[in-house]
């Protein structure tokens, strides 16, 4: 079962909550496995609940937009039975989306191809800015 309050989240989210969850439970999952696993996809996805100030670090749109597409991409995968829960090796990952699963190495690469300057005094998340 799903921990914590659920009314800080949006209208939106818990829909989108409530959806996965029906989704699971026609799939044979467990009603509060298939709940956790709900909430679980949501906050992945959206970060979380509604938060005021500015506590924890926020994704941008592209990182979830990445993200998001990245996530169907290994459903779709899944579903068509090729390697359910594997990854690909690292070196085969030219064709990913998501700048966040990259290592600070392969960042610093695809900056130097793009020449973006001041990249070798730049940590993970400012190089993936910069990249955006």
């Amino acid at each position: 079962m799903p921990r914590g309050e659920k009314s800080k989240y949006t209208d939106k989210q818990q829909h989108k909550a409530e959806h996965i969850e029906q989704s699971y439970e026609q799939k044979g999952v467990p009603k509060d496995e298939a709940e956790a696993r709900a909430w679980a996809t949501v906050n992945k996805q959206t970060g979380g609940g509604e938060r005021k100030g500015g506590s924890g670090r926020a994704k941008s749109e592209t990182a979830k937009r990445a993200d998001r597409k990245d996530s169907a991409y290994r459903a779709a995968k899944a579903r068509s039975g090729d390697a359910p829960n594997q990854r690909p090796a690292r070196t085969t990952r030219s064709g990913s989306t998501s700048l966040t699963e990259l290592t600070r190495d392969e960042l610093m690469q695809r900056a130097r191809e793009r020449d973006v300057r001041g990249r070798s005094t730049m940590r993970k998340d400012e190089l993936i800015k910069a990249l955006s």
